[in-house]
């Protein structure tokens, strides 16, 4: 009965703007063009919306200048065109509209028709930030904290993201968490971060309930707590941030703060994926590539290796070159897999150095080149990769493509040993039949500077 009562009422409201409307009077035709533009007291329709939104923007009125400007932007009603919302967003904030400003400081970051202007976008967004425009002074704070339109200024970024902060602004709010965890411009404190975390985060800000989620699992600023982690995450997750969306599925992976549920996990990285989110993209290529959560399906693995490795991912460039060395599920190509190795190896990927070093010295999908094995072989070698180590070893001794050095070679060999690698457990006895005492002396010597210079290496290989 309420519900009949209060479509009676916006209706009688429509027919009173629409009498006055007709008459001209630009309050009417703007009151009348919201209500179709938002179907309260009559059937929602753009194209009416405009229609009276115009008629009132003729006649000057700055409310509804912005409004058709930003049927304009969004294309409701009429054509999208990037001019004529420019153009209808100037009139309205030369008149001070605050709202009309902030989209203009919006079109001119974004070179929406127009050319790109930070300056004068810092410009049209101090313009609304002083009439008390939240979004606004977000927006300023973002300037100053990037350095757009003006150069990078911490305490004016935060004091712009405290003023809308405070107003309950919550991507403010986010703003103003980050830098306080980020100690940009002013000591760190996780405290504060959280505080302002958990306000932007009740307001629904997807990035604040991210970063709650991320705080719970490293446990800043409060107690390491997996399972209200795993609720922040979630949260997130379900308001499509693909940070989180990743962050989620990989709790469901590792049964961490949930239930361990692999189906769950694979469904969470077809989201974030499917948003472009490189780790969950390359994650996703693995759980079809061994059967984790779904059948095995070595093609779906392959499409989603290949668009983690086009975005640069070095872990999925380096399983591509194994799929196309090895011919797995596609046509083998050595040269296609040369190429993917090398790509993750100039990003430092050990492995891919290693294969890009066989390749070399056996000429496969690329000229045949001793020197350049060496090289890439000793580029993993450094990294502590055990079997790099190995195949160094054995060139060094050899002389291939580097000056033969016994000692070296055994040094090598010992470290590769040291490394797991089963070869040169068995073949460092060898090597050291050919050297005297002092040699193998002066070997362990190296090794054991090694070893010294490259103690995280030796750690991270320790665990």
């Amino acid at each position: 009965m309420n519900h009949q009562k209060l479509q009676n009422e916006s209706h009688q409201t429509y027919l009173w703007f629409r009498q006055a409307a007709e008459r001209g009077n630009a309050y009417a035709q703007f009151n009348l063009g919201l209500m179709y533009k938002k179907g309260n007291g009559v059937e929602r329709d753009d194209a009416c919306a405009v229609r009276w939104l115009r008629l009132a923007a003729v006649q000057g009125l700055a409310f509804a200048q912005n409004h058709l400007g930003a049927m304009y932007y969004h294309g409701r009603g009429v054509d999208r065109c990037d001019h004529e919302a420019a153009r209808w967003f100037r009139r309205a904030a030369d008149q001070g509209d605050a709202s009309a400003q902030q989209n203009l400081g919006h079109m001119c970051r974004q070179g929406r028709g127009m050319a790109i202007d930070p300056e004068r976008a810092l410009s049209w967004y101090y313009r609304a930030a002083e009439q008390g425009m939240a979004g606004a002074q977000n927006q300023l704070g973002e300037c100053y904290l990037n350095g757009v339109g003006a150069a990078v200024n911490y305490p004016l970024a935060m004091a712009w993201f405290r003023k809308a902060a405070l107003q309950g602004e919550a991507a403010a709010q986010l703003n103003l968490g980050l830098m306080y965890q980020g100690g940009l411009g002013i000591d760190a404190s996780a405290g504060q971060a959280l505080y302002w975390f958990r306000k932007a985060a009740a307001a629904g800000e997807r990035g604040a309930q991210r970063e709650l989620g991320i705080a719970y699992v490293e446990g800043k600023g409060v107690r390491p707590d997996a399972r209200r982690a795993c609720a922040w995450l979630q949260r997130a997750a379900e308001h499509g941030d693909r940070e989180a969306q990743f962050l989620f599925a990989t709790m469901c992976v590792n049964g961490r703060g949930v239930e361990r549920d692999e189906v769950r996990a694979l469904e969470w990285y077809t989201r974030a994926a499917g948003g472009g989110h490189m780790a969950a993209q390359y994650n996703l290529a693995n759980m079809y590539a061994h059967g984790r959560g779904t059948a095995r399906d070595p093609a779906r693995a392959f499409d989603w290796y290949r668009r983690a490795a086009e975005q640069g991912a070095p872990n999925a460039q380096f399983n591509l070159g194994v799929i196309y060395a090895n011919g797995q599920g596609v046509e083998k190509d050595e040269a296609r897999a040369a190429y993917w190795y090398r790509l993750a190896a100039e990003q430092g990927d050990a492995s891919a150095q290693n294969n890009l070093g066989v390749m070399y010295a056996g000429g496969q999908g690329v000229a045949q080149d001793d020197a350049l094995a060496v090289y890439w072989y000793e580029q993993a070698a450094e990294q502590g990769h055990a079997l790099a180590q190995y195949n160094l070893g054995g060139m060094v001794g050899s002389g291939l493509g580097v000056a033969r050095d016994p000692v070296r070679a055994y040094m090598w060999m010992l470290l590769a040993a040291e490394g797991g690698d089963s070869a040169a457990n068995v073949n460092k006895t060898i090597v050291a039949r050919r050297l005297s005492p002092s040699e193998i002396g002066w070997a362990l010597d190296l090794q054991h500077k090694w070893q010294m210079s490259h103690r995280e290496v030796v750690a991270r290989r320790a665990t």
